[in-house]
């Protein structure tokens, strides 16, 4: 796939037509329209590592930015590289009903560092988040989320690199310096997320929804039986 802009300031996109991300203002997996490219003349003149290009989102026409590295100045184009930034980054969702005062306020902002790129901080906050998990649910519970970790790995199939910085990252502590927090990039970030989140899932989310589920079913039950007259009552 080539991206380039030619003499006359025309965007040329191998894959245009096909070329969709998940929009950070209505989060739908939507076509991208470009409307606002950089002056060819100025690009030229100026020679910037990199290149800022707005488009359209084709489901809620919001602006969104990329930032694209240029592969090279030619003589009658500028080539672009593939790998573009977002500088906007869909915010990341999570039921935070069911969670414990603490726990939600430091995974609320784990998020925040997620959805800004800030994975180093991201896997801080995690760890932060952990910590108030642990204080919790007291040791026995600090076990079993170890043991739901371990069952993340299995149905995930995650490496064991991959797991130990989860692992290191979630269950080290900040007292021993062995346990040093890892440096994250994207896709490190993608899979400490997703686990975090099947972690707090499990250990909170699931249970507070099955026994609000029960409960409602137990008071609807108790409404019908209220309403049945007994046979012995209805024969006096």
């Amino acid at each position: 796939m080539s991206i380039y802009l030619d003499s006359a300031g025309t965007l040329h996109h191998g894959h245009a037509h096909n070329f969709a991300l998940e929009c950070p203002h209505c989060q739908v997996l939507s076509h991208l329209t470009p409307v606002s490219v950089p002056q060819y003349a100025q690009l030229m003149e100026l020679k910037p590592s990199h290149v800022g290009i707005v488009y359209r989102c084709d489901s809620c026409n919001s602006p969104i930015f990329l930032k694209y590295p240029v592969k090279m100045y030619a003589g009658s184009r500028i080539e672009l590289g593939t790998h573009y930034q977002e500088l906007e980054h869909a915010k990341e969702k999570f039921p935070f009903t069911y969670l414990p005062d603490e726990a939600e306020v430091v995974f609320r902002e784990a998020l925040a560092t997620y959805s800004a790129g800030c994975y180093n901080a991201f896997a801080s906050m995690c760890r932060r988040t952990a910590q108030a998990v642990f204080a919790d649910l007291g040791e026995n519970g600090k076990l079993r989320m170890f043991d739901q970790l371990n069952d993340v790995r299995e149905m995930a199939e995650l490496d064991q690199d991959t797991f130990n910085m989860v692992r290191k990252v979630l269950f080290g502590s900040d007292a021993e310096p062995q346990s040093n927090m890892p440096t994250l990039d994207t896709t490190t970030a993608g899979v400490l997320l997703e686990a975090m989140k099947d972690l707090l899932y499990q250990s909170y989310v699931r249970k507070g929804r099955l026994q609000q589920a029960m409960m409602v079913r137990r008071y609807f039950a108790g409404e019908s039986a209220a309403k049945v007259t007994p046979l012995s009552q209805a024969a006096t």
